[in-house]
């Protein structure tokens, strides 16, 4: 049985007494929650300060974006190495708002994936349609495209070490949810696309759902068969409600 994962996407919010008793809330509310696995994003500024505060937690911290590139003339950027040195566990790669905002294409999210495998992160690989795309039947063509990039260039055999997550674009920050069913329609066809390789490593690969998951849509999404967790965007700025997603996840058991 693959083990739940519910993530916090911070995005840019945060502040250092913020952090500090979000972060100390989050530990008290979670430490009897040992059956899923929990993790928070914060903004590069402050992966130190959750680093220190998350040591003796059951939190782990990853970043939310990185390099494709080891070292060099690359200002502004930071390497897998960086991070994993640091302390970091997971690093985002291809997050709906850094392929749209940022123009990042599936060839150089493939290429940050490599490199975030060669650093020891865990990348977590975000694919994901637009509301034009879904209507007009192009969903899984564009996530097929997307999730392929990255087999071409890691292998099925990455997929023991990568964690995907399913982000509908037209569901990020807009309070709209897909349907369970509709998560775990794209969930299936994205397990189905990795089993044409390899039926075990399928099986055995986490994919979350990111799409505005808040405390009252979590548990219904949670018990859909292949939603392993959350990567969560604004509800996990609250302690109350990202504390509540992770024991949603923990009830899909």
């Amino acid at each position: 049985m693959r083990r739940p994962l519910v993530m916090g996407n911070w995005k840019m919010n945060g502040s250092l007494s913020s952090n500090d008793s979000l972060l100390h809330a989050l530990s008290r509310q979670l430490k009897d929650l040992d059956s899923v696995d929990v993790a928070v994003c914060p903004p590069f500024i402050y992966l130190p300060q959750a680093i220190d505060l998350c040591e003796s937690t059951r939190v782990r911290v990853g970043a939310q974006n990185m390099s494709d590139q080891d070292s060099g003339a690359y200002t502004g950027e930071v390497s897998g190495d960086m991070l994993r040195e640091l302390g970091c566990t997971y690093v985002l790669v291809g997050h709906s708002e850094r392929r749209t905002l940022y123009g990042e294409t599936d060839q150089a999210v493939a290429a940050k994936t490599e490199k975030a495998l060669e650093a020891g992160l865990v990348p977590v690989l975000c694919v994901g349609e637009t509301l034009e795309e879904r209507q007009s039947g192009e969903m899984e063509s564009v996530i097929g495209r997307q999730v392929k990039a990255v087999l071409e260039r890691c292998a099925i055999s990455s997929f023991t070490q990568i964690v995907i997550a399913y982000e509908p674009v037209w569901a990020i920050g807009t309070g709209e949810t897909a349907t369970p069913s509709q998560a775990q329609a794209v969930h299936a066809y994205i397990r189905q696309l990795l089993a044409a390789e390899d039926a075990e490593i399928a099986e055995r690969c986490t994919i979350l759902y990111g799409g505005s998951v808040n405390e009252k849509s979590a548990k219904s999404l949670f018990s859909m068969a292949d939603v392993d967790g959350g990567l969560v965007g604004g509800a996990s700025l609250k302690a109350d409600s990202f504390s509540a997603i992770c024991r949603a996840a923990a009830q899909s058991l």
